[in-house]
């Protein structure tokens, strides 16, 4: 078996053999075949190579399959003419018109969440093969390559590269939508304001959970991006008119920017360096742009005397002023409420240990938002401030005062269960006089913010001081979180809860009389099934963190919906890879336009029958808990640690602990992304499919029947049959029995690798006690009982969505387990052969084989490397006048060491995380 396709073949053999035997494994029965012939020479680690090279193409090809398929069709001109034939076909109002184009569809958010999974050459291969409607061929087809260190430049230069693909190809759509409006209004037409989308970033601003952005970071990155757009405004005017009088204007503007980023680009921490480059940025120069409206009155005043091509190219460059500012768009800064409250509680005075959610510290609050009066600040302040909440105040108001005056900046705040919290933001709002440009908003996405965030927004909508606000503003914000809400209480109850906390800020909005201004709605889902998206279509991924039933609640209501969705790091990245794929996605979105939905249309069957449907979500929602709470789940989750997966972006995944506590590690040490990530690897999407099918149990026939009459209905089972058609809860079982003693044992029974007797046998020694073998049994048990049931509901549903290569997909995913598994026992074989002795004696030979067991591989090879040095000092590398007769002979070191011990645990680690690439690539991303 030395090839992809001889693989495939002995899978489905083995796979026959699961009807004659249930409890066998084809997955792991593979992987044995394969150890057994890397281990007798029959195979070696380049043929391992050579196949996982071929299944990488293959993996490949599914991804930019998938890519394509979203957004298609692709070709600029294709969705030119689509856009524009949408145009013609809407009603002739002007007023409506207006109405629709001049507020965003949807805001787009580029952040930078860990999912930089691919290397940038096959990032390229993917995006070029996705930017045509033909087929996908081999060209995508291309080796890793070197993986870029992710860095949080690396992460903003990403974030900036892709929104700039975006504002190019909404240009494009502004363009043909003020074509489509001098077309039909020539009298009225230079009135028009498109504004069909918003971008905007936190990479560089996001404080949450993170030490390791500096605050003058903050400043530099904004500086780089004013610099950037203007750079792309001069670019856009020159295009219009070489000789236009506002380029110099422009020029001089981005010099100056250019030369100020170069000043906040190092160490800030000397008072003098800082001191130097504040002033530079704060002083008064002809050159120092701060706001765009002149520039944009100027050029919305020589279009109406224009020729219609150059008044049009004028209006689009306006148009794009207008939205974006001085930046790339805008931007968001983000904190923990316990950073907030730990700032306020300095404000209020006493112990520290006053409840914020007391009456008292309400009443308190109430007068210090009523009686703040803005305070001056400068960046010294800025440098000496110690509490992180502040500091982000004082951050946002140096941006707004001297970098750009026209976009505002969103404050996110992360874990708000309480109105005191947004009572604190707004304190500080106004004591740095940024109340007018800055959107506080909470963040929902704990079980406790979702089951209590109902009554947390009728408690702050209630308040007089953010009423007032949200006035001023002309909107209120809101941000609901798919990542720890789906680890924590499931993909489909998170959903469900979601949008049922949507349709309570309509109705407290429509209680408090705040009809009159905007709800933005910022839904932080991802881009695979894991966090939050639906894989099915765009339409699916737009729809399912914000239903047309939530958006009919505030539709009825007469309050303007602003939809907003992140796009996350390198998978999100992906729909503004190229300049093709930015305006297909837009071009799709405008099509869909998810701020709008029909206010008379039938109320959906799922929302009438809560009898049904909120039992079902309960159900659901208390058995992704149970996983949650059971120490089964947990170990089985962490029993390789995150040793699975590749470095994915600049933000640790997890605490740092020592080589016990691997044992022991806790859910709430891994962040979301790596979780979801994980139970891609082990082979199920637990927190996605569970739970559905034990809800359905008993009541199969009457919850079949509301979910093929309902359009959420059909579109979780979509969700829910993407998932299972790439899970197996055999490969769960597998990995399990690779801790099995009893299988180490058995191995060499009866002299079929009496090679490897006397490794098998310490591996099956030092398995006795270890728990990992029955964790997954158990979990894998627990999986099928859910899983026979969840079979049982989706025969009776019609499957409106299949999955063209459902089976090549899965038998491809099956054979990059097997081959993984059968490097894992290479790995395992290898460690536990190391001879026991050591030029060090401070190395545990136990704790590197639980290094290599949680694939903490880099650490247990740099400990095998101390004990067993190929380099050290030799007698003839000192010229010494005394003679000496010892040691005797030549010390060759330990190269064998690491020929046969070392190099091979390296290369087979290394070869399992290209698998993990793979893999994730035929979900469509990673986590």
């Amino acid at each position: 078996m030395k090839t992809v396709s001889d693989l495939l073949a002995r899978l489905e053999q083995l796979r026959d053999r699961t009807s004659e035997t249930p409890l066998f494994n084809p997955a792991f029965q593979l992987s044995l075949e394969l150890s057994r012939a890397l281990e007798g020479g029959e195979l070696g680690l380049g043929d391992m190579e050579a196949m996982i090279a071929e299944l990488e193409c293959d993996a490949l090809q599914s991804r930019a399959r998938r890519l394509q398929r979203l957004v298609a069709p692709v070709a600029p001109e294709a969705n030119l003419a689509s856009f524009s034939g949408r145009l013609d076909e809407e009603p002739g109002d002007y007023w409506e018109f207006r109405k629709r184009w001049e507020h965003p569809q949807l805001h787009c958010v580029f952040t930078a969440h860990p999912t930089f999974l691919l290397s940038s050459a096959q990032t390229d291969a993917v995006a070029r093969a996705a930017s045509h409607d033909e087929p996908i061929d081999s060209e995508v087809c291309v080796a890793p390559g070197e993986r870029p260190r992710i860095t949080l430049v690396f992460e903003h230069e990403q974030a900036m590269a892709a929104i700039a693909n975006g504002a190019a190809a909404r240009d494009r759509l502004v363009e043909t939508l003020l074509a489509e409006a001098a077309r039909r209004w020539p009298d009225k037409w230079h009135d028009f304001e498109p504004l069909p989308f918003r971008f905007a970033s936190w990479v560089g601003y996001d404080m949450d959970g993170r030490t390791d952005i500096k605050w003058y970071d903050s400043i530099h990155f904004r500086l780089v991006e004013k610099a950037g757009r203007l750079e792309r405004y001069i670019a856009a005017l020159e295009a219009i008119d070489a000789a236009h009088p506002l380029l110099g204007t422009l020029r001089d503007a981005a010099s100056h920017t250019r030369e100020r980023a170069a000043d906040f680009a190092g160490d800030l921490t000397d008072p003098e360096v800082l001191s130097q480059a504040a002033n530079r940025l704060t002083a008064e120069d002809p050159a120092k742009i701060l706001t765009l409206a002149p520039l944009i009155s100027a050029l919305e005043e020589e279009a109406t005397g224009a020729s219609l091509p150059r008044a049009i190219a004028l209006k689009t460059l306006a148009a794009a002023m207008r939205a974006d500012g001085l930046g790339a768009g805008w931007i968001h800064f983000r904190v923990n409420s316990s950073q907030l409250h730990n700032a306020i509680r300095r404000v209020i005075g006493g112990d520290g240990t006053l409840d914020l959610g007391s009456r008292g510290a309400m009443v308190r609050l109430r007068e210090l938002v009523k009686a703040a009066k803005p305070h001056r600040s400068n960046f010294a302040a800025l440098a000496i401030e110690s509490s992180t909440a502040i500091r982000q105040f004082l951050a946002m108001a140096q941006i707004l005062h001297h970098i750009d005056a026209d976009a505002p900046i969103r404050m996110l705040i992360a874990e708000c269960e309480q109105p005191a919290t947004i009572l604190a933001s707004l304190y500080f709002a106004k004591l740095f006089g940024i109340a007018h440009k800055v959107d506080v908003s909470p963040l929902f996405e704990t079980e406790s913010a979702l089951e209590h965030g109902g009554r947390f927004l009728d408690a702050l909508l209630a308040e007089e001081a953010y009423q007032d606000y949200a006035r001023q503003r002309g909107r209120l914000a809101v941000q609901t979180g798919f990542s720890d809400a789906g680890r924590f209480v499931g993909q489909v109850p998170a959903s469900l809860a979601i949008e049922r906390l949507q349709g309570r800020l309509a109705q407290a909005m429509v209680a408090n009389r705040l009809t009159d201004v905007a709800a933005l709605i910022f839904d932080t889902h991802g881009e695979s099934m894991g966090r939050g998206a639906h894989p099915s279509s765009l339409a699916d991924r737009l729809a399912w963190p914000l239903s047309t039933w939530a958006r009919r609640r505030f539709v009825r209501a007469g309050i303007a919906l602003e939809p907003e969705v992140s796009f996350q790091g390198g998978d999100g990245y992906l729909f503004f890879s190229t300049p093709e794929l930015a305006l297909a996605t837009l071009t799709r979105i405008a099509e869909l336009r998810p701020a709008e939905t029909d206010p008379d249309a039938p109320t959906d069957l799922f929302y009438r029958r809560t009898d049904l449907s909120l039992d079902f979500y309960r159900a659901i929602r208390d058995h992704q808990r149970h996983h949650l709470e059971s120490r089964t789940y947990s170990r089985a989750i962490t029993a390789f640690g995150l040793g699975m997966l590749n470095p994915t972006g600049s933000r640790v995944s997890r605490r740092q602990s020592d080589i016990s506590a691997d044992r022991e590690m806790s859910l709430r040490q891994i962040r979301a992304i790596p979780h979801n990530a994980i139970l891609q690897q082990l082979g199920y999407p637990v927190n996605v499919i569970c739970g559905v099918g034990t809800a359905a149990d008993g009541i199969y026939e009457d919850l079949a029947a509301l979910l093929r009459e309902s359009d959420r209905g059909r579109q979780l089972i979509r969700l829910v049959r993407a998932a299972n058609a790439l899970a197996s809860v055999k490969t769960v079982a597998a990995y399990g029995e690779l801790f099995n003693s009893a299988y180490w044992a058995s191995r060499p029974y009866r002299g079929t690798e009496a090679h490897l007797s006397d490794a098998c046998e310490a591996l099956a020694e030092y398995l006795i006690k270890d728990d990992r073998a029955g964790v997954f049994r158990r979990l894998a048990s627990r999986l099928r009982v859910d899983a026979l049931k969840l079979h049982r509901l989706l025969e009776l549903v019609p499957d409106d969505s299949p999955m063209e290569d459902r089976e090549p997909v899965r038998r491809a995913i099956g054979v990059l387990q097997a081959i993984r598994l059968a490097l894992f026992q290479h790995m395992f074989i290898r460690a536990v052969s190391v001879p026991a002795f050591s030029r060090a004696n401070d190395i545990s030979r136990d704790d590197v084989l639980e290094m290599v067991f949680t694939l903490r591989v880099d650490e247990a090879l740099a400990q095998l490397r101390r004990a067993f040095p190929t380099h050290f000092p030799k007698i003839g590398d000192f010229t010494l006048d005394e003679p000496t007769d010892y040691p005797e002979g030549v010390d060759a070191g330990y190269e064998f060491i690491r020929r046969d011990f070392v190099d091979p645990i390296e290369r087979a680690h290394h070869l399992s995380l290209r698998i993990t690439t793979a893999i994730a690539n035929h979900f469509g991303a990673h986590g």
